[in-house]
């Protein structure tokens, strides 16, 4: 799994790596089962505290994503699996929403990438 920092972001560091491991369930690199790597290690190739590496693995824990054991690491959950059909269902009701209203799909990209 590769996490890159983008230090001219407006997100936190935390959020662009829960972000990206997020991204990494939904399109399938990242597989039920998969450990992530120690806190540790991940903040030192990242050049990142280790506090913000856990913020983010505890952002992912919150959302049901990721299981977290003290001294034992942190995995994917099974569980993870259904958050691709939930986005996709999300993905869904916007564009219905988005026809009903007259936008075309390039108006809803527009809108997507401004928020």
């Amino acid at each position: 799994m590769l996490i890159r920092i983008d230090q001219a972001s407006k997100a936190t560091l935390a959020t662009q790596i829960a972000d990206q491991i997020r991204a990494g369930i939904s399109n399938g690199s990242v597989k039920i089962g998969d450990r992530l790597p120690p806190a540790r290690d991940l903040a030192l190739a990242l050049d990142v505290n280790m506090h913000t590496v856990l913020r983010a693995f505890s952002r992912l824990r919150d959302e049901g994503l990721v299981e977290m054991r003290q001294g034992r690491g942190a995995w994917i959950r099974r569980e993870a699996s259904s958050v691709t059909p939930h986005l996709a269902a999300l993905a869904q009701q916007l564009m219905t929403e988005s026809r009903r209203l007259g936008l075309t799909r390039s108006d809803v990209i527009q809108l997507l990438e401004r928020i």
